[in-house]
């Protein structure tokens, strides 16, 4: 095994693990703030890019400069679904059971509409940066004595990691700095004593779920640049890798699911490179079968009293 394939799968890492570790956080604190399971997240993901593809392919826009309107065209969908349906969950005799149908059933919704829309084909988005690619350096004898090898990584990555970093950055500013983002953490850990001191729980819970969608379409638009296609069914692996950085990171741990996102995706691209690919998709779930037996409060979350 040559440096220079392990060194590109450990910046492959990085960058998918940017991408999961803004998946995992918006959906953190959709769950944490909500106490519902979202199974529709990973279509918003991918209606975000679409959103791109309609930029580019129709209006000849390039949707990184548009990311502004796209998060908030999905904030407002996202706060304007939370009162449409939401709400009428609290008069269920089983609101968590009707939340997860619920959920599920936008989900559907979300995916027939996008093939209906775009049909089922998978949908690609080519970005134009020059370079296409870029050398970062050259390392020395990784083929062998006298065999120097580069490591070469497409610019459209390194853009997208600039801009994971920028929003997790902002999305943590928000979260410790902001009297907004520290109703929203206070609802996580305790949501009756956020009502008790006068918090209105509902116009909170609506900003929470406006801004889990507009991270999530604003992921969708950045995901175009890691992978440059769209797959309306392809909704679903986005869901499960939110929810796997969520255990990882310890549900009510935003901070916890970025590091938790980072380490899966350097963990799942590291195997894609040691390992064969049938056991590089197996390790991955290993490790959080492994946390949830050892650490079922998350590698970063505090065990509660029952």
């Amino acid at each position: 095994m040559n440096s220079v394939l392990l060194i590109n799968g450990l910046l492959g890492g990085i960058v998918f693990g940017m991408v999961y570790a803004l998946i995992g956080a918006s959906l953190n604190v959709l769950c944490g703030v909500l106490r519902i399971i979202n199974f529709a997240h990973g279509e918003f993901i991918i209606a975000g890019g679409f959103f791109a593809y309609v930029m580019l392919t129709f209006l000849g826009l390039n949707p990184l400069y548009t990311l502004p309107v796209a998060a908030a065209a999905f904030f407002v969908a996202g706060y304007g679904l939370y009162y449409l349906l939401i709400p009428r969950l609290a008069r269920s005799d089983e609101p968590e059971t009707s939340s997860f149908l619920l959920m599920f059933g936008v989900s559907l919704m979300l995916v027939s509409s996008m093939i209906w829309i775009f049909e089922a084909d998978v949908r690609p988005v080519n970005f134009s940066f020059d370079p296409i690619n870029l050398v970062l350096f050259t390392v020395e004898d990784a083929y062998g004595p006298g065999r120097d090898g580069r490591v070469i990584v497409p610019t459209a990555r390194l853009v997208a990691l600039a801009i994971n970093a920028a929003i997790i950055i902002a999305m943590t500013w928000f979260l410790y700095r902001t009297l907004p983002g520290k109703a929203m953490r206070a609802a996580i850990m305790n949501r009756e004593a956020v009502q008790i001191v006068g918090i209105d729980i509902h116009r909170l819970s609506a900003w929470a779920f406006g801004l889990a969608a507009a991270l999530a379409g604003v992921t969708g638009v950045v995901m175009t640049l890691v992978v440059p296609s769209i797959d309306p069914n392809g909704g679903a692996d986005f869901t499960l890798i939110g929810f796997i950085v969520i255990v990882l990171g310890g549900l009510g741990h935003p901070v916890g699911a970025l590091a938790a996102g980072v380490l899966f995706g350097l963990v799942e691209q590291m195997s894609n490179v040691l390992l064969p690919q049938a056991a590089a998709q197996m390790l991955g779930f290993m490790i959080l079968v492994a946390v949830i037996f050892f650490k079922p409060a998350g590698l970063f979350g505090l065990e509660r009293s029952r």
